[in-house]
């Protein structure tokens, strides 16, 4: 047996469970570790600016491909506390991150040591498992059954704290003849699926909710195959948007308070089944209850068992894995399509085509400063079927799923649950880390993008390209329109004169300075007809420098973008599309 150290035999496992990025920040407590990954090799390891925003770019890694699982590192003390809004970002979307923190030595664990927290408590409920582990044999161990954990039901982070004399303590571990444990996923059983698709043959209107959970089993084939097999159409949520074309025709449109399209809402309030896999029934998604549950039966199908019957209590609940369902749907879609007794569901899947073909917000305006609709329209016209985008929150965040257009699964990463500001840039560096190919756009308000702004440096000295469309109206703009119901506009102004930039107008912050200083390029527009011309210019300056391009659009300051209480209820405050020149980058237009 090969004699190491403890930090190094963590290493080994990692490479064994198929880990070959980092992302993280050396210190003090950790630096056994850093040398044990010196040592084997076979890392590659991300200098993060801020220890959050590693975790954020282990999030991105995770969420680009099926199979990957993000790993940061940090030292003790704060370096963990920084991670936790990842953890717990990760968390609420189902997202397996492994954290890896230093600790102080065990002897003084119990004395207020320098940069001595309890982490693994802090942890705790934002974690599948959170350790510290406390003898050098362990270790290997440990990680192995993070691994499993992370994999295994409903996927989710874990977190391993490391003493930092257990890290140098020596111990046998042999390497060579390490396997992974095998992970487990529930299954539903066919009695289960006969039920479900019984339920959905006696519907009139059904409905397919697609959720995050169909993504994250890599399900999205067998979910386009399904509901091509009986013709109903598919309802996305946020989290799983991108697992059916936007332009295929059985995808019905978004649904809900904010992210969701007219004709998407219009269509669930038209139906009387809904079948949901994979989603976990979303505020922001279902909106008020009654109003989403009434007149129409539901099935849900989930990994998690509590989460069935969590927000309402569905007709009928299946726990299992998307993937495994789907493959019994598809299964018996299959069998009734031979046996010729599936539903005719023409005239209504084209019910819903006709709602989204006439249920428009308007995108084009003229005005200047910029509104911002007409971004979105403008990134149509640029971005194609590949384009990865990343957003977090903001009204960005709410208009860009109004208005642009995702053609794959894992196509937009999106922080759904926990929306932290600042999340964007980091998770967009962890996307260019894990698909070094791909076209990659994200989106940010202004405050979004000032949160982690330093990250972008990471970017220039790794050489991880992407275009950053950055909607500069100078206000918390989300928080401004919601205190509207508060009939006041207070603490959310980010507008200044900047005594150094006169000429962006008591925008503040002048963006394009910091951006370069931080060895970047950036562009500013302030006309819609600059839009377009600097997205080709922001393209070719990534493809000649290697480094991040962010393009400013200074917007209006004040826009009011369509939402709502309930369903039934959204405000629809800018002017609706009346004809194909109001829209003429929607989805009905492109098709």
């Amino acid at each position: 047996m090969a004699r190491m150290t403890a930090a190094e035999a963590a290493v080994h496992v990692l490479r064994k469970e198929g880990v070959d990025v980092a992302f993280g920040v050396p210190g003090a407590a950790i630096n056994p570790f850093y040398a044990a990954l010196r040592k084997v090799g076979g890392i590659d390891h991300v200098l993060a600016r801020h220890v959050e925003g590693a975790s954020h770019m282990a999030e991105g890694y995770t969420r680009t491909q099926a199979g990957n699982i993000g790993v940061c590192i940090g030292t003790s003390g704060p370096a963990g506390t920084d991670m936790i809004t990842g953890l717990y970002s990760a968390s609420a979307d189902s997202i397996p991150i492994l954290c890896i923190t230093g600790q102080a030595p065990r002897s003084r664990l119990h004395k207020e040591d320098f940069q001595a927290v309890d982490i693994q408590a802090i942890a705790g409920p934002v974690t599948k498992w959170a350790v510290t582990v406390l003898e050098p044999a362990q270790v290997p161990r440990a990680f192995q059954q993070a691994f499993q954990l992370m994999r295994s039901s409903r996927p989710g982070p874990v977190l391993i704290d490391l003493p930092i004399d257990v890290q140098m303590s020596e111990i046998e571990f042999d390497p060579d003849t390490y396997e992974p444990l095998p992970a487990y996923k529930p299954r539903a059983s066919r009695a289960q699926a006969e039920k479900a698709m019984a339920m959905l043959d006696e519907a009139e209107r059904p409905l397919i909710v697609a959720g995050g959970g169909i993504i994250n089993a890599d399900a999205s084939e067998l979910l386009q195959e399904f509901a091509e097999l009986t013709g109903v159409p598919v309802i996305p949520t946020l989290m799983g948007w991108g697992s059916i074309a936007d332009d295929h025709p059985l995808m019905a449109g978004m649904v809900g308070l904010q992210t969701s399209h007219r004709y998407g809402n219009a269509t669930l309030l038209e139906s009387d089944f809904v079948m949901g896999i994979g989603n976990r029934w979303a505020n922001r998604h279902t909106g008020n209850l009654e109003t989403y549950t009434k007149g129409r039966k539901f099935v849900h199908v989930d990994i998690e068992p509590t989460q069935i019957g969590r927000i309402f209590g569905p007709d009928y609940g299946i726990v299992s894995d998307a993937k495994a369902a789907l493959e019994l749907f598809v299964e018996l879609a299959r069998e009734r399509k031979a046996a010729g007794t599936l539903k005719d569901r023409s005239a209504w899947a084209e019910s819903c085509q006709e709602r989204k073909r006439t249920l428009l917000r308007k995108t084009h305006f003229d005005e200047v400063p910029v509104k911002p609709q007409r971004v979105y329209e403008e990134m149509n016209k640029v971005f194609g079927r590949n384009t990865r985008y990343i957003s977090t929150i903001g009204l960005s965040q709410i208009a860009g799923a109004q208005f642009l257009h995702v053609y794959k699964p894992r196509h937009w990463i999106n922080c759904g649950q926990a929306g932290p500001l600042g999340w964007t840039i980091p998770a967009a560096l962890g996307v260019c880390k894990a698909d070094p190919s791909a076209e990659v756009v994200a989106l940010s308000g202004d405050y979004d993008f000032q949160f982690m702004i330093e990250e972008l440096a990471v970017g220039a000295q790794f050489n991880l390209p992407y275009i950053h469309v950055l909607v500069n109206n100078s206000y918390l703009g989300l928080i401004r329109q919601a205190q509207r119901g508060f009939d006041m506009d207070y603490c959310v102004q980010l507008s200044f004169e900047n005594v150094n930039c006169p000429e962006i107008n008591e925008y503040g912050v002048d963006h394009v300075s910091v951006v370069e200083g931080l060895g970047c390029k950036a562009l500013r527009v302030t006309r819609p007809d600059e839009i377009v011309p600097a997205l080709k210019e922001a393209r070719e300056l990534m493809a000649q420098y290697r480094v991040p391009v962010v393009v400013e659009v200074i917007l209006e300051r004040v826009t009011n973008i369509a939402m709502g209480t309930d369903l039934d209820a959204i405000n629809e405050f800018e002017a609706l599309a009346d004809e194909g020149a109001d829209a003429p980058t929607s989805i009905a237009q492109l098709t």
